[in-house]
């Protein structure tokens, strides 16, 4: 029995692959948080825990480009979108491969999301798959989910680039 549990413990150390994004603050805001992607059997994971938020709900997307250097983050471009669709809501087409969708945050000023999707990928070759090497946006406010074309969320105040753990 201990020979079958090293095999799945290798196993599984080779069939899944991670990926993180620290978020640091823009916009002069003071968020903080981490966001980490895990892919298994074809599936990626989502699950983002972000601090110092105002109470209220925050969108939260993917973004283009891996670039967090501007303090209003806008050098990480616009949505991630390599299907070229229409900005919507998360799994109801059209959308953007980018558009995660809103985090719902407490008093205490934390949110979370959690999320699991065939659509991306961690490292592959398929750059219409592939989130590594863009960024995670966390914005001040709501998406609406249908104005174009990023929901008009408001500014950027939170930023950190995917890369492979």
């Amino acid at each position: 029995m201990g020979l079958n549990v090293i095999i799945f413990v290798f196993f599984m150390s080779i069939s899944c692959k991670t990926a993180v994004s620290i978020i640091e603050p823009k916009s002069n805001s003071n968020i903080s948080g981490k966001v980490v992607f895990k892919e298994s059997n074809g599936e990626v994971s989502i699950e983002a825990n972000i601090e110092n938020l105002s109470e209220g709900k925050h969108a939260i997307h993917i973004h283009e480009f891996g670039d967090c250097s501007s303090a209003d983050a806008k050098t990480a471009g616009g949505h991630w979108n390599p299907t070229n669709e229409r900005h919507g809501k998360w799994n109801i087409k059209p959308f953007h491969l980018g558009d995660i969708g809103n985090m719902d945050v407490g008093k205490d000023g934390k949110g979370k999301i959690s999320k699991k999707t065939k659509l991306w990928c961690i490292g592959c070759s398929d750059k219409s798959k592939n989130i590594v090497g863009k960024s995670i946006i966390i914005h001040a406010g709501p998406d609406d989910f249908s104005s174009q074309p990023a929901g008009a969320a408001g500014p950027r105040i939170g930023c950190g680039v995917i890369e492979e753990d």
